[in-house]
């Protein structure tokens, strides 16, 4: 079942929020506790694992602005009520129609999980939010990268915006695409093979090896126009 706005806010009330003197990790709890997860379900959401999970919720770890940042984006929590107490933990989602032109929509898509066709997965229903900023074109959508194949240019947990590529289009050698295949979907450097009918798909991780790909094995191509950290998704 959908859950919406409204029954978000009917099940915040029925619960009583962190006082002004609370700290993070009591907001967190209250998280936590709204969600009806574990502390270790609650981590494997912005991926934390359960080890450091427990450490954070009993101080011996601080909570940083990467965690913080995890929650906010992969969870739509206010940033502002997360770390200060003020405002509502789940501010209500403007809809479609009152967002900005300039606007990029964010995704609740890992571009690297899965071989689900993309362009079925940009539904309304998994925006959580928007994003405005100068270099990333608010027509394309915002996704999610898993993964460490492609360090140091794009870390894990890093959002990139992507421009669906036309089947016919030429492939611009040296760039980096989300590949989707039937078998899975990958962010890799293209690089011209030597038979035609091939590709090569670089990591800029030397840990990882080139791979060799059919043309004929892809389904679909995204151009990688802009890399996001968690930092500026804050």
């Amino acid at each position: 079942m959908k859950v919406t706005q409204d029954s978000l806010e009917r099940r915040a009330s029925a619960l009583t929020l962190p006082g002004s003197d609370a700290s993070i990790i009591d907001r967190i709890k209250y998280l936590i506790t709204f969600m009806r997860k574990t502390q270790a379900e609650f981590g494997r959401l912005i991926d934390i694992d359960a080890s450091n999970m427990s450490k954070m919720m009993s101080g011996r770890i601080p909570i940083s602005d990467r965690t913080i940042n995890r929650i906010v984006v992969n969870l739509g929590v206010s940033k502002r009520w997360l770390e200060h107490g003020d405002e509502v933990p789940f501010p209500r989602t403007p809809q479609p129609s009152a967002t900005p032109e300039s606007a990029a929509p964010v995704y609740d898509i890992d571009v690297t999980a899965g071989h689900t066709e993309l362009s079925s997965m940009f539904t309304d229903e998994r925006i959580i939010g928007h994003l405005s900023l100068p270099n990333v074109n608010p027509k394309y959508p915002i996704v999610r990268v898993s993964g460490d194949s492609m360090e140091p240019r794009i870390a894990n947990g890093s959002f990139i915006s992507i421009r669906p590529i036309p089947a016919d289009a030429p492939i611009f050698w040296g760039q980096v695409y989300v590949v989707v295949t039937r078998d899975y979907r990958m962010v890799k450097v293209m690089r011209r093979h030597k038979d035609p009918d091939k590709v090569i798909l670089h990591s800029y991780n030397h840990d990882y090896d080139d791979m060799d790909l059919n043309r004929d094995n892809i389904l679909s191509l995204y151009l990688v126009e802009t890399v996001m950290s968690y930092d500026i998704m804050g």
